[in-house]
């Protein structure tokens, strides 16, 4: 049975235009199934998008107007900021802005990273890390290993500052 969580990032589908790679490694971690293509034009972006039913999301606003016109589901980030841009995802799509890490994905491929036992792993990292840290995920694809370090304080600060906006944006829209 899946939780309401995963049922939540698995019905959730994103492909990103080039400007917005740092927000695809974001919803990545938060566990939502993302691409990002720096390489497709426009019209091969949205081709893509249509055939795998992603959502696109862009800082174009020509293009958004396009992929809408076609019937596809787009959206336009007016958001600066990591946090702002998060929040304004948050707002549109109901994005849960906590990370669960049975749901998080490869920052770096998108693909859904697995806990590993620490004694798997004992090539793969500083000893310094081994000694402070007990729970470790690994991604089966690329390989990367991940745990909840010094930087955890950092992100969950960020998520918070998201959250905080996402508030702000519903109190403005229903002002």
């Amino acid at each position: 049975m899946r939780s309401d969580s995963e049922e939540k990032t698995s019905s959730l589908r994103f492909i990103a235009d080039g400007m917005l790679g740092k927000l695809t490694r974001w919803l990545r971690m938060l566990g939502y199934d993302s691409e990002y293509s720096d390489k497709l034009d426009d019209d091969a972006l949205m081709t893509y998008a249509k055939k795998e039913k992603r959502i696109l999301l862009t800082r174009d606003l020509e293009l958004c107007r396009r992929a809408l016109a076609k019937g596809m589901q787009a959206f336009y980030h007016e958001g600066e900021t990591r946090e702002e841009k998060l929040a304004e995802l948050a707002q549109q799509f109901n994005v849960d802005l906590r990370i669960n890490m049975q749901n998080s994905r490869c920052p770096i491929c998108n693909t859904r990273i697995k806990p590993i036992p620490k004694e798997a792993i004992v090539d793969k990292v500083r000893p310094n890390t081994l000694k402070h840290y007990n729970e470790f995920w690994q991604c089966p694809h690329c390989g990367q290993v991940y745990w909840q370090g010094a930087h955890w304080e950092r992100i969950q600060k960020m998520l918070e500052k998201a959250q905080y906006l996402r508030k702000v944006l519903g109190h403005n829209k229903n002002s």
